[in-house]
């Protein structure tokens, strides 16, 4: 069959599900294609392209469409839902997106498009939509390294100290980490928190009584 960017990002997207970015190199990425790694460079010319081109293919599959009539609350939402489901679909994959591809998504990228039109119903002016959609999406990546790095399960397991009688407990054993786990966050129930939490700081700045975005406040 022969070589086309399709199936060399389909073959690389599955490497990297498997055994991390880190594992994939051109020549374990011929070797799954069956093809001599020297034909891989007339389709892409180094490691790097491949990358973008499989975190683009992978981009492709946002769930974007929401229904028009639909408040801006729930399709910000909706599109916050599908870009954590991305996520735990393709985990290694979109860590290293995160931290190392800002370029992943683009200006006529159909999920940046539902969002800043879901940002400017919420009431902001023109002039701050692509700001405050960029803090948004920020927000939201930023909670998702940390479940998928495992620190927001680390974070919310710690329990806060008394400082009054801090001398009392520090004598106190460890917690049993099996007891930690047992413990750990319903990282689903944190992320809705998560929106909800920006969802409220947007709806504060938008007045009830349709006077408009406050850009002061």
């Amino acid at each position: 069959m022969p070589l086309s960017e399709f199936g060399i990002y389909s073959a690389a997207l599955r490497l990297i599900d498997a055994d991390g970015v880190e594992a994939l190199t051109m020549r374990r990425l011929a070797t799954e294609l069956d093809a001599n790694p020297m034909s891989l460079y007339h389709h892409v010319p180094n490691k790097e392209a491949v990358m973008r081109g499989v975190t683009r293919m992978v981009g492709a599959q946002f769930r974007t469409f929401t229904p028009e009539d639909d408040p801006w609350q729930e399709r910000l939402r909706v599109l916050a839902a599908n870009l954590r489901a991305l996520a735990h679909r393709h985990p290694k994959l979109m860590a290293y997106s995160f931290s190392r591809q800002p370029e992943f998504l683009h200006s006529d990228d159909p999920f940046w498009t539902a969002l800043t039109e879901s940002v400017e119903d919420a009431g902001v002016p023109q002039s701050e939509v692509s700001k405050i959609a960029a803090l948004l999406v920020a927000a939201v990546i930023g909670v998702l390294s940390a479940e998928l790095n495992g620190s927001l399960h680390r974070w919310s397991s710690l329990q806060p100290r008394d400082f009054d009688d801090f001398e009392d407990r520090a004598g106190d054993a460890a917690p049993d980490p099996a007891d930690v786990a047992a413990c750990g966050p319903d990282q689903e129930r944190m992320f809705r928190l998560m929106m909800d939490t920006l969802i409220a700081g947007l709806e504060s700045r938008f007045h009830s009584d349709h006077n408009g975005w406050d850009a002061d406040a």
